[in-house]
């Protein structure tokens, strides 16, 4: 098993541009992706980005892999019950693992520990291995069931990374926002990244 494995679940939330981008980053830097994808994300990929994803997993492992102009090696795609995939067993998964973004929904099964899906099964895989889970919630206002279902996973060393990018670098696009929010990712990941400048790093006030 390769050293350089990252599990990326991409689930309901709106932030299609972040997963594209993470996937995007992590392929670039040598990365083996398994990709996760629960039918809520393909509706929102459809919304935000206008691709009309294939449900079938190795439909859908194809039209990623063109995309991104790498082989279906690099790029590792399951459905949500192919439970004999690596990611649901503890002997084999990688142990990181990104849900950007990740809907409420998926965020309460994972804090019950529920495993009804592959994604919430990998999450729970990485939570019990002691490997590192990071999540990106996109959701506003936030509930005090959403609030209580962060503290308890990040009590467990879960990160909680919500997809709210910062303006002090003087975004000129979208693309801009959502550089900032995969670079944090990727710095968390500890991953080099060259997207965002760190802070107190290549700025000075104007």
């Amino acid at each position: 098993m390769t050293a350089q494995q990252v599990t990326v679940a991409i689930t309901g939330a709106s932030g299609a541009p972040y997963a594209m981008r993470l996937i995007a980053c992590l392929l670039e830097q040598q990365q083996q992706v398994h990709l996760l994808m629960s039918s809520a994300a393909r509706v929102v990929f459809a919304t935000e980005l206008e691709w009309q994803l294939p449900a079938n997993p190795k439909a859908l492992a194809a039209a990623l892999c063109e995309h991104f102009s790498v082989s279906a090696e690099q790029l590792k795609v399951y459905g949500k019950d192919e439970w004999f995939a690596p990611v649901a067993s503890g002997s084999a998964a990688p142990k990181k693992m990104v849900v950007c973004p990740c809907s409420t929904g998926t965020l309460s099964a994972i804090t019950h520990g529920a495993s009804d899906t592959l994604i919430e099964r990998a999450a729970d895989v990485v939570i019990k291995e002691r490997g590192q889970l990071i999540l990106v919630p996109r959701e506003m206002p936030l509930s005090a069931i959403h609030l209580e279902n962060m503290l308890k996973l990040a009590q467990l060393g879960v990160t909680i990374m919500p997809a709210a990018p910062g303006f002090y670098h003087q975004p000129q696009s979208i693309a801009d926002l959502v550089d900032f929010v995969v670079a944090r990712i990727l710095d968390h990941l500890k991953l080099t990244q060259q997207l965002q400048p760190r802070w107190g790093y290549g700025q000075e006030p104007k």
